[in-house]
């Protein structure tokens, strides 16, 4: 393959370092955003790596699908391999491959059906422990709730609000760590006795120690459990050989931190933004008690919750929580009129694309009813919250269940309303989270009552 069309430089600058002040942190919104002004593909740099830029959803899903074979996971989910072994997330070739077989029948659309009682079961003891004009952190009540619906479904693990804290915290310090070993490529810092090399370490070794406990129950109870745990303990390769415990820590660790944290973004946004908009709660509540009539939340709920779906949906949209993504191509690839050598690093960003007003009509707005079938659609492949091709996310019916579930249990209580006077900026590091997100929980009784003011 000849490499007759060139990448056109951008402006010169680099992406802001995480470790910078808080204002480079909001910068790097502004600036994924920005670099889609410099057309389909533009070249960066970050810290002492070039990263190509992709802005095109159609050279993305070349990328994602047709050219899938030319690319692996990138610099971005290398770092990931913090959590140790190579879990699914970041496998490669035939281990991918043969690990997402492995891991499919946990989290097939069927299988997830059966997980909705214990959703509401997991969620629900959190939302009624609320008191009316109590002052909640909204991202850490919905990590936690989110953290403990996958334990509970798919580890069979349920732990106490303050153990569940401890392992929330050490996900959000190893994943933080990640991105910032991604952002600043030098491998010899990552060695390095620092202070925040030791506190990730740390917490890596309580979370392989939380879920290895989880491991040494289920092989002293085999019989007792019937959950993804099981399912990775005794399920066998193509040589008849099963998986070693630490493979299955990485596995379950790996899962643990995905299927939690985006979730729970989601959720905290959805709030945020129902918060501001009254008419748009209000019709959630109308749909969730219309559906319930008063009735526990089960399966047969979740189809016909579709302006609940619809405002997650346009959540994804919003605040997609993927401000960064990458791959790297592992041979030379040709995207439309631009060709890659390899070994050439790229990225692009979600949050960027589905916030481009040549995709999205007046993208800014919040507007869960751009998606009605009636309404015009983005093209193919712009809407992407859980990517597609084959490493497209394997816990999508399982994340998009699970966020109907906590939405509607807690509409069907509560509003959540703004704090007076907080202003909330989106924070990009592990996912796009809100820098704080404080919020005045009021039962929906005080408030049909004239209660509240």
């Amino acid at each position: 393959m000849t490499a007759d069309t060139h990448i056109p430089p951008i402006a010169p600058g680099r992406l802001p370092l995480i470790g910078h002040a808080i204002p480079l942190l909001r910068d790097r919104l502004a600036y994924v955003q920005r670099l889609r002004t410099y057309g389909p593909v533009a070249r960066i740099t970050v810290g002492p790596k070039s990263m190509t830029v992709i802005n095109s959803h159609e050279l993305l899903q070349e990328i994602l699908t047709s050219k899938s074979q030319h690319f692996n996971k990138g610099l971005l989910f290398d770092k990931l391999k913090i959590f140790g072994g190579d879990p699914l997330p970041v496998a490669e070739g035939k281990q991918h491959l043969n690990r997402r077989r492995m891991m499919q029948p946990a989290l097939h659309r069927e299988q997830v059906k059966g997980y909705v009682t214990t959703m509401r079961d997991t969620a629900e003891p959190s939302i009624a422990a609320w008191h009316h004009q109590e002052t909640l952190d909204v991202c850490n009540e919905m990590q936690l709730m989110a953290q403990g619906v996958v334990m509970a479904a798919l580890f069979s693990s349920n732990p106490q609000r303050g153990p569940a804290q401890t392992i929330l915290n050490g996900v959000d310090t190893v994943f933080k760590a990640a991105l910032q070993h991604a952002m600043v490529p030098i491998s010899t810092l990552e060695r390095l006795p620092t202070r925040g090399n030791r506190k990730a370490q740390a917490a890596n070794t309580v979370l392989r120690n939380a879920i290895g406990d989880i491991i040494a129950d289920h092989r002293a109870n085999p019989d007792a459990y019937d959950d993804l745990v099981s399912l990775l303990l005794t399920v066998q390769d193509e040589t008849g050989a099963t998986l070693t415990d630490q493979e299955v820590i990485a596995e379950v660790t790996a899962l643990l931190a995905a299927g939690s944290e985006t979730t729970a973004v989601t959720l905290a946004w959805l709030f945020h933004e129902l918060g501001h908009n009254p008419d748009l709660e209000h019709r959630l509540h109308e749909e969730v008690d219309s559906v319930l009539a008063g009735r526990p939340l089960a399966a047969e709920h979740i189809p016909q919750l579709v302006f609940t779906r619809r405002l997650i949906d346009e959540t994804l949209r919003l605040h997609n929580p993927a401000w960064i993504l990458t791959r790297r191509t592992i041979s030379p690839v040709r995207l439309g009129q631009f060709s890659l050598p390899a070994d050439t690093d790229v990225m692009w960003s979600p949050y960027a694309m589905h916030r481009d007003p040549d995709l999205f009509p007046d993208p800014l707005r919040f507007d869960p009813d751009r998606w009605l079938p009636e309404r015009p659609q983005p093209p193919r492949g712009a809407f992407i919250p859980f990517g597609i091709g084959k490493r497209m996310c394997i816990g999508d019916q399982f994340s998009m269940t699970e966020a109907i579930v906590i939405t509607a249990l807690i509409a069907s209580r509560w509003r959540l309303r703004p704090t007076p006077g907080a202003t909330v900026r989106p924070i990009p590091e592990i996912t796009v989270h809100p820098s704080s997100l404080d919020m005045i929980a009021e039962t929906r009784e005080h408030t049909a009552a004239g209660n509240t003011a």
